[in-house]
């Protein structure tokens, strides 16, 4: 598994948590994971290197020691509101960036929340496809207590909660735990502590079970769906990529192992399931 191994980062680790796996690690432990100018191009190289590697097939992102992410780094955003509207547009656009490029990783992506998950940093587990936390895990959307706003993270805060709870967490930053967390939707699942690696483990396994191609295209579909009325065009754009896509070599040799009761060839001897 090369996961791109050279490149050596100072904010984070890349590490192959098992095989087709890679784990992306925020390593600041001592600021509680927040993130600054560093760790943005470091995650934003790290993940446009991962969803290129071949031998990659889901990433996992964590935070390292006690916390997840307490967001934006306090000095960062001194820095910022000093500095002048030009460099702020093109860092705040870096930002932006980097969470556009996780969102839209073209990988499964499995965000592993424990401790502190605190503005950026809701941002972050709300960019990725599937979060799961700790029972210990606590939330807060916290930008207002500085004068300012999360604007970069809203869009992933609203498409993972809603634009009422959104709003309602922006306003009055109120800190929630993991079960209110789990019933907004802002993560999917909550597990003890002890047992949140177990629960990664599990996800990833399942996600390993798809095929690499149909991973990729559900996400794109589902990029561009959204709730409401099921139009003509939507119904067109479906079927127009779901008759592309059984024409893949991958559909024909997906069904081909299920028929032949074989697992699927991107299934790797220990991933396979009885």
């Amino acid at each position: 598994m090369s996961l791109t191994s050279s490149k050596t980062h100072e904010t984070l680790r890349v590490e192959a948590r098992g095989p087709g796996v890679a784990c992306v690690t925020m390593a600041r432990p001592a600021v509680f994971n927040a993130f600054d100018e560093a760790m943005i191009g470091e995650l934003d190289a790290a993940f446009a290197a991962l969803e290129v590697d071949p031998s990659v097939r889901v990433i996992v992102l964590a935070g390292d020691g006690k916390h997840f992410s307490a967001g934006a780094d306090l000095q960062w955003m001194q820095r910022a509101s000093q500095a002048t509207l030009e460099w702020n547009v093109a860092d705040a656009r870096r930002f932006a960036g980097m969470l556009g490029r996780i969102e839209a990783c073209p990988k499964p992506t499995v965000a592993r929340v424990h401790g502190a998950a605190l503005g950026g940093g809701i941002g972050l587990a709300a960019a990725c496809d599937i979060a799961i936390a700790s029972d210990n895990a606590t939330f807060a959307v916290s930008e207002a207590k500085f004068g300012i706003l999360p604007s970069v993270i809203g869009p992933y805060l609203t498409n993972a909660v809603g634009k009422r709870q959104a709003k309602r967490l922006a306003l009055t930053t109120e800190r929630i735990g993991a079960t209110e967390a789990l019933e907004m939707g802002l993560v999917q699942r909550v597990v003890v502590t002890e047992q949140l690696d177990a629960a990664i483990d599990e996800v990833v396994q399942n996600l390993l079970v798809g095929g690499p191609n149909a991973h990729r295209e559900i996400k794109q579909l589902f990029a561009r769906l959204h709730q409401g009325p099921v139009t003509a065009e939507v119904r067109e754009l479906t079927a127009q990529t779901i008759a592309r896509v059984r024409g893949t070599d991958e559909a024909r040799e997906g069904f081909a192992a299920f028929l032949g009761k074989r697992p699927a060839p991107w299934i790797a001897p220990q991933e396979s399931k009885e």
